[in-house]
Protein backbone atom coordinates (compact mmCIF):
# COMPACT_ATOMS: atom_id res chain seq x y z
CA UNK A 1 0.00 0.00 0.00
CA UNK A 2 1.85 3.25 -1.04
CA UNK A 3 1.73 6.02 1.42
CA UNK A 4 -0.85 8.21 -0.30
CA UNK A 5 -3.12 5.38 -0.12
CA UNK A 6 -2.51 4.83 3.60
CA UNK A 7 -3.27 8.66 3.94
CA UNK A 8 -6.86 8.38 2.07
CA UNK A 9 -7.50 4.84 4.30
CA UNK A 10 -6.60 7.30 7.41
CA UNK A 11 -9.01 9.79 6.22
CA UNK A 12 -11.69 7.22 5.55
CA UNK A 13 -11.24 5.75 9.15
CA UNK A 14 -11.51 9.35 10.58
CA UNK A 15 -14.47 10.50 8.94
CA UNK A 16 -16.52 6.62 9.14
CA UNK A 17 -15.65 7.20 13.26
CA UNK A 18 -16.75 10.77 13.40
CA UNK A 19 -20.17 9.79 11.31
CA UNK A 20 -21.06 6.64 14.13
CA UNK A 21 -20.45 8.58 16.92
CA UNK A 22 -23.20 8.89 18.67
CA UNK A 23 -22.93 12.71 19.00
CA UNK A 24 -22.91 13.14 15.71
CA UNK A 25 -26.36 10.95 15.68
CA UNK A 26 -28.03 13.85 18.15
CA UNK A 27 -26.60 16.88 16.17
CA UNK A 28 -28.07 15.29 12.88
CA UNK A 29 -31.44 14.47 14.40
CA UNK A 30 -31.43 18.10 16.14
CA UNK A 31 -30.98 20.08 13.16
CA UNK A 32 -33.65 17.70 11.29
CA UNK A 33 -36.26 18.79 13.69
CA UNK A 34 -34.90 22.40 13.28
CA UNK A 35 -35.04 22.79 9.95
CA UNK A 36 -38.36 20.95 9.84
CA UNK A 37 -40.06 23.44 12.85
CA UNK A 38 -38.44 26.58 10.73
CA UNK A 39 -39.76 25.69 7.34
CA UNK A 40 -42.86 25.06 9.11
CA UNK A 41 -43.41 28.63 10.17
CA UNK A 42 -41.59 30.43 7.52
CA UNK A 43 -44.22 28.87 5.12
CA UNK A 44 -47.09 30.40 7.52
CA UNK A 45 -45.62 33.27 7.75
CA UNK A 46 -45.33 33.68 4.03
CA UNK A 47 -48.97 32.81 3.42
CA UNK A 48 -49.74 35.43 5.60
CA UNK A 49 -47.46 37.80 3.71
CA UNK A 50 -45.23 39.08 6.56
CA UNK A 51 -42.06 37.79 4.69
CA UNK A 52 -39.83 39.72 2.35
CA UNK A 53 -40.78 39.39 -1.24
CA UNK A 54 -37.58 37.96 -2.12
CA UNK A 55 -37.42 35.54 0.76
CA UNK A 56 -41.35 34.65 0.10
CA UNK A 57 -40.36 33.94 -3.20
CA UNK A 58 -38.06 30.94 -2.56
CA UNK A 59 -40.79 29.79 0.06
CA UNK A 60 -44.08 27.33 -1.29
CA UNK A 61 -47.46 28.12 -0.32
CA UNK A 62 -48.25 24.20 1.31
CA UNK A 63 -47.40 23.22 4.38
CA UNK A 64 -46.88 19.65 3.25
CA UNK A 65 -43.59 20.96 1.61
CA UNK A 66 -41.90 20.72 4.88
CA UNK A 67 -42.28 17.56 4.98
CA UNK A 68 -40.48 16.65 1.71
CA UNK A 69 -37.96 18.54 2.71
CA UNK A 70 -37.19 16.63 6.02
CA UNK A 71 -37.48 13.32 3.86
CA UNK A 72 -35.33 14.78 1.37
CA UNK A 73 -32.56 15.81 3.83
CA UNK A 74 -32.98 12.23 5.94
CA UNK A 75 -32.30 10.47 2.99
CA UNK A 76 -29.37 13.00 1.74
CA UNK A 77 -27.91 11.61 5.57
CA UNK A 78 -28.61 7.73 4.38
CA UNK A 79 -26.74 8.43 1.29
CA UNK A 80 -23.92 9.04 3.36
CA UNK A 81 -24.37 5.95 5.52
CA UNK A 82 -24.44 3.91 2.38
CA UNK A 83 -21.33 5.19 1.09
CA UNK A 84 -19.22 4.06 4.61
CA UNK A 85 -20.91 0.71 4.63
CA UNK A 86 -19.73 0.16 1.03
CA UNK A 87 -16.09 -0.42 2.21
CA UNK A 88 -16.89 -2.94 4.94
CA UNK A 89 -19.53 -5.06 2.88
CA UNK A 90 -20.37 -5.22 -0.82
CA UNK A 91 -23.59 -7.15 0.45
CA UNK A 92 -24.32 -4.82 3.25
CA UNK A 93 -23.80 -1.94 0.58
CA UNK A 94 -26.62 -3.00 -1.42
CA UNK A 95 -29.07 -3.81 1.58
CA UNK A 96 -28.32 -0.20 2.11
CA UNK A 97 -29.32 0.97 -1.58
CA UNK A 98 -32.72 -1.08 -1.15
CA UNK A 99 -33.35 0.82 2.38
CA UNK A 100 -32.86 4.65 0.86
CA UNK A 101 -35.26 3.06 -2.15
CA UNK A 102 -37.90 2.28 0.46
CA UNK A 103 -37.43 5.69 1.93
CA UNK A 104 -37.60 7.35 -1.26
CA UNK A 105 -40.69 5.27 -2.09
CA UNK A 106 -42.36 6.79 0.95
CA UNK A 107 -41.24 10.07 0.61
CA UNK A 108 -42.77 10.30 -2.89
CA UNK A 109 -46.15 9.37 -1.15
CA UNK A 110 -45.36 12.71 1.11
CA UNK A 111 -44.55 14.28 -1.99
CA UNK A 112 -48.08 13.82 -3.24
CA UNK A 113 -49.11 16.20 -0.65
CA UNK A 114 -47.94 18.84 -2.21
CA UNK A 115 -49.92 19.08 -4.71
CA UNK A 116 -52.95 18.87 -2.39
CA UNK A 117 -54.98 21.55 -1.58
CA UNK A 118 -55.42 23.32 2.22
CA UNK A 119 -58.25 21.87 2.93
CA UNK A 120 -58.12 18.64 1.49
CA UNK A 121 -60.61 17.80 -1.59
CA UNK A 122 -61.04 14.39 -1.89
CA UNK A 123 -62.69 14.62 -5.65
CA UNK A 124 -59.44 16.57 -6.86
CA UNK A 125 -56.81 13.96 -5.32
CA UNK A 126 -57.85 10.51 -6.05
CA UNK A 127 -55.01 10.15 -8.07
CA UNK A 128 -52.26 11.33 -6.28
CA UNK A 129 -54.11 8.83 -3.24
CA UNK A 130 -53.61 5.92 -5.64
CA UNK A 131 -49.87 6.88 -6.30
CA UNK A 132 -49.59 7.55 -2.23
CA UNK A 133 -50.84 4.06 -1.85
CA UNK A 134 -49.21 2.36 -4.78
CA UNK A 135 -45.32 3.98 -3.35
CA UNK A 136 -46.15 3.71 0.75
CA UNK A 137 -47.03 -0.04 -0.15
CA UNK A 138 -43.65 -0.45 -2.24
CA UNK A 139 -41.85 0.32 0.83
CA UNK A 140 -43.07 -1.75 2.62
CA UNK A 141 -42.76 -4.66 0.51
CA UNK A 142 -39.33 -3.73 0.47
CA UNK A 143 -38.87 -3.08 3.80
CA UNK A 144 -40.41 -6.69 4.14
CA UNK A 145 -38.01 -8.32 1.72
CA UNK A 146 -34.99 -7.03 3.27
CA UNK A 147 -35.50 -8.79 6.38
CA UNK A 148 -35.17 -11.76 4.24
CA UNK A 149 -32.40 -10.29 2.21
CA UNK A 150 -30.20 -9.73 5.70
CA UNK A 151 -30.80 -12.83 6.82
CA UNK A 152 -29.89 -14.96 4.10
CA UNK A 153 -25.83 -13.38 4.26
CA UNK A 154 -23.18 -15.10 4.83
CA UNK A 155 -19.99 -12.51 4.89
CA UNK A 156 -17.02 -14.33 4.28
CA UNK A 157 -13.52 -12.89 3.02
CA UNK A 158 -12.54 -12.54 -1.13
CA UNK A 159 -9.68 -14.35 -0.05
CA UNK A 160 -8.03 -16.63 2.30
CA UNK A 161 -5.21 -14.25 1.95
CA UNK A 162 -5.60 -11.73 5.14
CA UNK A 163 -3.17 -9.17 3.49
CA UNK A 164 -4.99 -9.10 0.09
CA UNK A 165 -8.31 -8.94 1.75
CA UNK A 166 -6.96 -5.79 3.57
CA UNK A 167 -5.56 -4.16 0.33
CA UNK A 168 -9.09 -5.02 -1.36
CA UNK A 169 -10.81 -3.47 1.60
CA UNK A 170 -8.40 -0.57 1.74
CA UNK A 171 -9.33 -0.33 -1.94
CA UNK A 172 -13.30 0.01 -1.11
CA UNK A 173 -12.11 3.10 1.18
CA UNK A 174 -10.63 4.91 -0.97
CA UNK A 175 -13.33 4.53 -3.72
CA UNK A 176 -16.05 5.16 -0.94
CA UNK A 177 -14.08 8.81 0.12
CA UNK A 178 -13.74 9.49 -3.80
CA UNK A 179 -17.87 8.89 -3.39
CA UNK A 180 -17.87 11.02 -0.29
CA UNK A 181 -16.70 13.81 -1.72
CA UNK A 182 -18.40 13.64 -4.89
CA UNK A 183 -22.18 13.87 -3.85
CA UNK A 184 -21.14 16.27 -0.92
CA UNK A 185 -20.11 18.82 -4.50
CA UNK A 186 -23.36 17.53 -6.37
CA UNK A 187 -25.20 18.55 -2.69
CA UNK A 188 -23.81 21.89 -2.26
CA UNK A 189 -23.86 22.32 -6.20
CA UNK A 190 -28.28 21.59 -6.00
CA UNK A 191 -28.63 23.78 -2.71
CA UNK A 192 -26.92 26.91 -4.71
CA UNK A 193 -29.15 26.03 -7.83
CA UNK A 194 -32.29 25.70 -5.65
CA UNK A 195 -31.25 29.23 -3.75
CA UNK A 196 -30.57 31.01 -7.03
CA UNK A 197 -34.25 29.54 -8.50
CA UNK A 198 -32.54 27.02 -10.78
CA UNK A 199 -34.28 24.06 -11.57
CA UNK A 200 -32.43 21.31 -10.22
CA UNK A 201 -31.15 17.66 -11.06
CA UNK A 202 -32.83 14.61 -9.45
CA UNK A 203 -30.05 13.80 -6.83
CA UNK A 204 -31.07 10.54 -6.30
CA UNK A 205 -30.84 9.45 -9.85
CA UNK A 206 -27.94 11.01 -10.21
CA UNK A 207 -26.76 9.19 -7.05
CA UNK A 208 -27.89 5.92 -8.45
CA UNK A 209 -26.14 6.24 -12.05
CA UNK A 210 -22.67 7.20 -10.27
CA UNK A 211 -23.70 3.85 -7.91
CA UNK A 212 -23.59 2.04 -10.88
CA UNK A 213 -20.13 3.06 -12.25
CA UNK A 214 -18.53 2.24 -8.74
CA UNK A 215 -19.85 -0.94 -8.25
CA UNK A 216 -18.48 -1.84 -11.61
CA UNK A 217 -15.68 -0.44 -10.42
CA UNK A 218 -15.51 -2.47 -7.50
CA UNK A 219 -16.14 -5.42 -9.36
CA UNK A 220 -13.09 -5.11 -11.53
CA UNK A 221 -11.04 -4.22 -8.43
CA UNK A 222 -12.27 -7.42 -7.08
CA UNK A 223 -10.83 -9.42 -9.67
CA UNK A 224 -6.94 -8.80 -8.55
CA UNK A 225 -8.11 -11.16 -5.14
CA UNK A 226 -10.64 -13.36 -6.88
CA UNK A 227 -11.78 -14.45 -10.30
CA UNK A 228 -13.73 -17.23 -8.74
CA UNK A 229 -17.27 -17.17 -10.77
CA UNK A 230 -19.83 -17.10 -7.98
CA UNK A 231 -17.87 -14.12 -6.27
CA UNK A 232 -17.44 -12.23 -9.55
CA UNK A 233 -21.54 -13.30 -10.85
CA UNK A 234 -22.03 -12.01 -7.56
CA UNK A 235 -20.92 -8.77 -7.23
CA UNK A 236 -21.79 -8.20 -11.02
CA UNK A 237 -25.36 -9.54 -9.84
CA UNK A 238 -25.00 -7.17 -7.55
CA UNK A 239 -24.19 -3.79 -9.64
CA UNK A 240 -26.89 -4.77 -12.19
CA UNK A 241 -29.57 -4.67 -8.87
CA UNK A 242 -28.36 -0.78 -8.98
CA UNK A 243 -29.39 -0.71 -12.45
CA UNK A 244 -32.69 -1.92 -11.33
CA UNK A 245 -33.13 0.72 -8.85
CA UNK A 246 -31.79 3.59 -10.87
CA UNK A 247 -34.36 2.86 -13.43
CA UNK A 248 -37.17 2.57 -11.10
CA UNK A 249 -36.43 5.96 -9.98
CA UNK A 250 -37.50 7.17 -13.55
CA UNK A 251 -40.22 5.08 -13.83
CA UNK A 252 -43.74 5.81 -14.31
CA UNK A 253 -45.98 5.25 -11.32
CA UNK A 254 -46.71 1.82 -10.52
CA UNK A 255 -44.03 0.24 -12.33
CA UNK A 256 -41.43 1.77 -10.13
CA UNK A 257 -42.88 0.26 -7.39
CA UNK A 258 -42.91 -3.08 -9.39
CA UNK A 259 -38.92 -2.70 -10.79
CA UNK A 260 -37.96 -1.78 -7.28
CA UNK A 261 -39.13 -4.91 -5.64
CA UNK A 262 -38.24 -7.12 -8.73
CA UNK A 263 -34.51 -4.98 -8.05
CA UNK A 264 -34.76 -6.96 -4.00
CA UNK A 265 -35.93 -10.20 -5.54
CA UNK A 266 -33.78 -10.47 -7.78
CA UNK A 267 -30.47 -9.50 -5.09
CA UNK A 268 -32.53 -12.04 -2.99
CA UNK A 269 -32.12 -14.81 -5.84
CA UNK A 270 -28.31 -13.70 -6.09
CA UNK A 271 -27.48 -14.57 -2.95
CA UNK A 272 -29.05 -17.73 -2.78
CA UNK A 273 -27.60 -18.36 -5.47
CA UNK A 274 -24.23 -17.57 -4.14
CA UNK A 275 -24.80 -19.24 -0.89
CA UNK A 276 -25.27 -22.73 -2.61
CA UNK A 277 -21.88 -22.25 -4.57
CA UNK A 278 -20.18 -21.72 -0.94
CA UNK A 279 -17.12 -23.89 -1.24
CA UNK A 280 -16.26 -26.03 2.03
CA UNK A 281 -13.16 -24.67 2.65
CA UNK A 282 -14.88 -20.98 2.84
CA UNK A 283 -17.19 -21.91 5.14
CA UNK A 284 -15.39 -21.40 8.07
CA UNK A 285 -14.23 -18.02 6.81
CA UNK A 286 -16.21 -15.17 8.78
CA UNK A 287 -13.95 -12.18 7.57
CA UNK A 288 -16.31 -9.53 5.30
CA UNK A 289 -16.19 -9.19 1.74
Amino acid sequence: MTAISRQLVGLYDFLEHLWEHKRTERIIARLLITVFLALLILIELSRQGLLPAQLAALLPHSHFYAINVAFSMLLGLEVFGLVFSLASSVSVSVGKQFEILSLILLRHSFKELVHFSEPLHWDSSTEAVLHMLSNASGGLVIFVLLGVYYKMQKHRAITCDIEAATHFIASKKVVSLLLLVLFSIIGVIDGIRYLSGTSLENFFSLFYTILVFSDVLIVLISLRYSSDYPIVFRNSGFAFATVLIRLALTAPAYFNVLIGIGAVVFAIGITYAYNRFEKPDMADNSLCE
